[in-house]
């Protein structure tokens, strides 16, 4: 069955009351623009000559970004180095609305993904990060537990750097008081998200953890065998110009891509998992919160780098 694309509009002050508990990896978005006049004389690769340099929020930062743009609010919780970039970050964060919970490891490099910019496309990127202790961890653990009862949904956001070693333990916390968890996933290993609520994994990722599909008959066998093996309600497969397909007990959903000019997915799976965290927050379902989560996706694609979406742009 495929859902319409007239998405459930939703009230801006409902949308204000819906609190979303971010939790995971974050990093440090930099960009770096530059004009490429020649070629280097030392070796065949572009001279870079960097006119403009600019920060964004990326990883957890960047979706907890995005569901502040909706107009929901949101918290983040996560651990970082005592750096530059962990203060840059923080400033930046602090600068949304989003209320930051930073654990801080003196140890820890935090996460940078510099990308050099010429000819308006990307020609490099350089990764500075390593993984935190478990120590430091631990202690996420506490704040969470506090922060756990002030929010309506957790987004757990985990790109594999370290930050969710206690994500069971957290799932089952929050599923004891009822609240909803979605999740978006990093790696092979999907029964660290026992008993969550949503998962919402990209085709790649889906395809290493079930390995590769015939036809959708063969897609919604293994989806639904994976979805009840792990507990969880629904699983959203995010298949880009396919559009998305929610898995859940009563069967499958599919909402078809909102055909646009994509310019950059960067930070698309971001988008998609903050408007669905903020309008289940609000009280919507996931059947009818895919539609909106959907064409969120398919709006950010068309903005440059780790980019959000607007309630205006939502629900124009």
């Amino acid at each position: 069955m495929t859902h319409s694309l007239d998405a459930l509009t939703i009230s801006r002050d409902a949308l204000s009351q819906a609190r979303v508990l971010v939790v995971g990896d974050v990093m440090l978005d930099r960009y770096w623009f530059g004009a490429v006049d020649r070629i280097s004389p030392e070796a065949p690769v572009p001279v870079v000559r960097i006119t403009r340099e600019e920060d964004r929020n990326g990883g957890a930062a960047n979706v907890a970004f995005n569901v502040v743009t909706l107009g929901a609010q949101s918290s983040l919780l996560t651990v970082v180095g005592d750096d530059e970039a962990s203060h840059k970050l923080e400033a930046l964060v602090s600068k949304t609305g989003i209320r930051a919970h930073f654990g801080r490891d003196a140890d820890l490099k935090t996460t940078v993904k510099l990308r050099v910019i010429g000819r308006q496309q990307q020609l490099l990127r350089v990764d500075f990060e390593n993984t935190p202790k478990t120590e430091v961890l631990a202690s996420q653990t506490t704040a969470f537990a506090n922060l756990l009862p002030l929010h309506d949904v957790v987004l757990f956001s985990d790109y594999g750097k370290g930050g969710l070693a206690h994500i069971s333990d957290m799932i089952s916390r929050a599923r004891a008081q009822g609240k909803p968890t979605l999740i978006d996933p990093k790696g092979t290993d999907y029964s660290r998200y026992k008993n969550a609520t949503a998962i919402t994994p990209n085709r790649v990722e889906l395809q290493q953890v079930i390995g590769p599909w015939r036809d959708e008959v063969d897609l919604q066998t293994k989806v639904q065998n994976l979805r009840n093996q792990l507990g969880l309600d629904a699983i959203l497969l995010t298949r880009s110009e396919e559009g998305m397909t929610l898995f859940d007990a009563a069967g499958q959903l599919s909402v078809s891509a909102q055909a646009r000019e994509v310019f950059d997915v960067t930070g698309a799976g971001d988008t998609v998992i903050a408007t669905l965290a903020a309008l289940v927050a609000a009280g919507l379902s996931l059947r009818d919160a895919l539609p909106c989560a959907n064409r969120a996706g398919g709006l950010v694609v068309g903005k440059f780098g780790t980019a959000t979406i607007s309630y205006e742009e939502l629900f124009a």
